[in-house]
């Protein structure tokens, strides 16, 4: 008896020891993407980072060295194609949610690591017709995507005491968004810069 007493004395000092000194937060976030798409080698082909931007909110638990930190962000994606002299764009948007593993080290910089989950929202890429030998901007390949899209996030920030996060993180497709059908497999590659604020803090 006396030993689980003590064992539940231990345990709550414990816990109350680590409930004082973790911290909540929500905020929102922003940046600039540099996304590009690594496609199955094509001959004459040269794929260019295209840039869009990002943006959404996020919330932040964490504990001592350690935190969690969901995310939901509206994300510009795609790449640039240069194609017989002729540029072409993919524009895509997808509603990605990362979950992030942060890890702290001095002065609120961090090492992150996860897994993202994303929905395609818009797929949009231009064409050039051989036959008519003109450019068709912007035409609806949706239906050519796979709807949900894989990949694995690393990256580095920054907590300011003040509330300020600065982030830059990368993001590795591992799925490919096309579908089984087509013939060429891509996969999304996007570098981002994220500005956050935290609208809400609870603890240190």
């Amino acid at each position: 008896m006396k030993k689980t007493l003590f064992t539940l004395v231990l345990l709550l000092a414990v816990w109350s020891v680590s409930f004082a000194q973790a911290q909540f937060a929500l905020g929102i976030k922003a940046g600039p993407n540099f996304a590009n798409l690594n496609f199955d080698e094509s001959p004459g082909v040269n794929y260019k980072a295209r840039t869009g931007f990002h943006g959404g909110a996020f919330a932040l638990v964490k504990l001592t060295k350690f935190g969690i930190q969901p995310e939901v962000l509206f994300s510009q994606q795609g790449s640039k194609v240069t194609f017989n002299s002729q540029e072409l764009e993919s524009n895509f948007t997808y509603v990605n949610i990362p979950v992030m593993l942060k890890f702290y080290l001095v002065g609120g910089l961090n090492l992150q690591a996860g897994p993202q989950i994303g929905f395609v929202t818009s797929a949009k890429q231009d064409f050039f017709d051989d036959v008519t030998q003109t450019l068709i901007k912007g035409e609806d390949i949706k239906d050519q995507l796979n709807g949900v899209d894989f990949s694995a996030a690393l990256g580095a920030g920054w907590d300011l005491p003040f509330g300020l996060t600065i982030d830059a993180r990368y993001n590795l497709g591992l799925s490919n968004i096309t579908k089984d059908n087509s013939s060429e497999e891509a996969k999304n590659q996007v570098f981002q810069l994220s500005l956050g604020f935290k609208l809400i803090k609870l603890g240190k």
